[in-house]
């Protein structure tokens, strides 16, 4: 009996000095990888997610991520403010009841679109003070836009593209086909009240099924609005497969943002690191489409490759359909505990600049899981159309 009372007992003090020892030591960022903006020790059971990145009129940078875990409520979004180019940030506030958001600039104005926790109603914020204070979003006139349904999105990209400004999301729950998350896009006129809901419709919903890719098919999700060189939008989203991969979707839509269409033999693409999310943008300098995504080095091909992001690659395409690994940015030895992932990114002429939710050592046990970051980081790839494999950092041992 008495042997059956201590171990839970002695189990439950051995954490709780675990905890309070993690909470005593040092923080030390000096081998975390670009600007650390945020932090959020394992021991805090909070983890960082949701990285989006905008440039403000005044060239200042705005930064967000979300918090999710056992240890905070799942529906709080932190902004960040670098009047410096991203070498120091500090932060301007929290926002209750905002999830899975990107930050956009439109019209000189800052938004952030998301929804209001996890899977929960699609809304708009406005903020007019650098992202001080933000409009909340009580009705279908003040931001309060899909709520019919149970949604489910990542901090995707905001395009604007032939007069419409469009952005992806998949329904949460689905009777026929959950929990694969049939996808659409929600558009708006780029000239109307972004905060009132009578502007916004959105696309049918292209449902997934199972037995696609000889029934290896897992599901997609956070997929990108993307407008094609010949016009139409297409959403580019990673798809999960529990083995092998690298594997994305394209799923095209008419030009009234009404019909999907998907080809299951010829609109599953390789796109390396398609299994995690990622952001795709057109660059009109260089003709082509960018993304930073979490390539597997060969050694790795072999593993999960939703889980291993411990790899980050700057990679292009032409058309959409073919991409290649122009250079390897980032890379630890390590994918159990060390990630860069679900980078956001802008164009800053030259130079790209993007926000990490980072998986690194702290000076207070390193990351809970690779998943469950501890850091916001701000990373600055200078001349990154010129950057070629020669510029790569070492993987698989140096090769």
């Amino acid at each position: 009996m008495l042997r059956n009372f201590f171990s839970p007992f002695i189990a439950t003090v051995l954490l709780g000095a675990a905890t309070l020892l993690a909470a005593e030591t040092k923080p030390d960022f000096s081998n975390v990888p670009g600007t650390v903006i945020d932090h959020s020790p394992a021991s805090s059971r909070a983890y960082i997610g949701s990285p989006s990145i905008a440039i403000l009129p005044d060239g200042n940078y705005v930064a967000s991520h979300d918090l999710f875990g056992p240890g905070t409520p799942n529906n709080q979004t932190l902004i960040f403010l670098s009047t410096d180019h991203g070498q120091t940030w500090h932060r301007q506030t929290r926002i209750t009841r905002q999830f899975w958001s990107t930050l956009f600039v439109h019209h000189n104005t800052l938004f952030i679109l998301g929804v209001d926790k996890g899977m929960g109603h699609i809304v708009i914020r406005k903020s007019l003070d650098d992202g001080k204070s933000w409009t909340t979003p009580r009705d279908s006139s003040t931001g309060l836009l899909f709520k019919n349904a149970k949604y489910h999105c990542a901090p995707v990209p905001v395009l604007i593209s032939d007069g419409r400004i469009c952005r992806g999301f998949e329904e949460g729950e689905h009777p026929k086909t959950m929990p694969d998350f049939p996808a659409f896009l929600i558009s708006a006129p780029e000239d109307s009240d972004l905060l009132n809901a009578a502007n916004w419709n959105r696309t049918d919903s292209a449902i997934p099924n199972k037995n696609w890719l000889d029934n290896h098919f897992d599901g997609w999700e956070e997929g990108n609005a993307v407008a094609t060189l010949d016009g139409p939008i297409v959403d580019i989203l990673r798809v999960n497969i529990p083995t092998g991969g690298e594997t994305a979707a394209i799923v095209r839509f008419d030009d009234h943002y009404k019909k999907p269409a998907f080809n299951p033999q010829s609109d599953f693409i390789h796109l390396p690191g398609g299994d995690v999310r990622f952001t795709i943008r057109f660059d009109p300098q260089s003709h082509l489409y960018w993304s930073l995504s979490n390539y597997l080095p060969p050694s790795q091909v072999h593993g999960d490759p939703g889980s291993t992001r411990n790899t980050l690659a700057l990679i292009s395409s032409p058309d959409l359909r073919h991409w290649t690994v122009k250079c390897v940015l980032l890379h630890h030895p390590d994918h159990l505990h060390h990630a860069f992932q679900y980078l956001d990114w802008q164009f800053d002429g030259p130079d790209l600049i993007a926000v990490s939710r980072t998986a690194y050592d702290d000076g207070q046990g390193g990351a809970h899981t690779f998943h469950d970051a501890n850091f916001l980081t701000f990373h600055r790839f200078k001349n990154f159309r010129k950057l070629s494999t020669a510029d790569s950092v070492p993987t698989d041992n140096g090769k």
